[in-house]
């Protein structure tokens, strides 16, 4: 009840910064290079990337610096990996859906997500948001046969360098609530991990906007999602 207060009291306020931090925020482009490819040797390995911004890489000049190529270049390591990115600039959890929706079937072995930050600053209620992570796995699992999907949890906003008090805490606070139903969504099936994503918001690991991650952030992660991945294959 006080934070709905809180919110209430402070919505112009939260209108206007939201307003100012868009409009003076650098816009920066999604990475360059392939989307899709080939990597490393062993057992065949069909990776799928798919999600927001964060997916597509901005914040890094080349995919190859980003979580897809960082991904494919450490599982390439032990399997041979054929991966592809689905991913686009601005997209809420049930926008990434009608990407995947319109994409041609085809077959994957694991999926990682990057979903959320969007449906953060697009108020996206907590009932539309359970609803799109449903469907979302349903449309994975049947439409593209993956056996596991990977989801990333959303970043601890209420850090981010480039969101003003009290912005900061509203959105981070908002980030909180829909990562709760995440971890309860997935906890519901068995082929579902959540990533920890616990390595430090730090202003030298983000990307000059203060809002996505920088290109050592992007190792982190893509080290993360492999070692993940690789317990999940191993223990099958």
């Amino acid at each position: 009840m006080l934070e709905m207060l809180a919110t209430l009291a402070l919505s112009p306020w939260l209108i206007g910064q939201g307003l100012y931090t868009r409009a003076k925020t650098p816009r920066l482009p999604e990475a360059k290079g392939p989307r899709e490819g080939l990597s490393g040797e062993g057992s065949p390995l069909k990776v799928l990337v798919l999600g927001d911004s964060a997916a597509a890489g901005v914040g890094v000049r080349y995919q190859s610096e980003a979580l897809s190529g960082r991904l494919a270049q450490d599982l390439g390591k032990d399997f041979s990996v054929a991966w592809k990115l689905l991913a686009q600039t601005g997209r809420d959890a049930g926008e990434v859906l009608a990407l995947l929706e319109a994409e041609p079937e085809q077959r994957f072995d694991v999926a990682v997500l990057s979903v959320g930050v969007n449906d953060v600053t697009g108020r996206t209620s907590l009932q539309t948001w359970d609803k799109n992570l449903h469907r979302l796995h349903t449309c994975l699992t049947t439409r593209f046969g993956v056996r596991h999907v990977f989801f990333s949890p959303i970043p601890p906003m209420h850090a981010f360098p480039a969101l003003p008090q009290p912005l900061r805490w509203w959105l981070g606070r908002r980030a909180r609530h829909l990562n709760q139903a995440l971890a309860e969504r997935v906890s519901r099936h068995d082929n579902c991990t959540l990533l920890a994503g616990d390595y430090p918001i730090d202003p030298n690991l983000m990307a000059a906007d203060g809002f996505h991650p920088g290109e050592e952030a992007y190792s982190l992660w893509a080290s993360e999602a492999a070692g993940a991945i690789r317990r999940r294959i191993w223990t099958r």
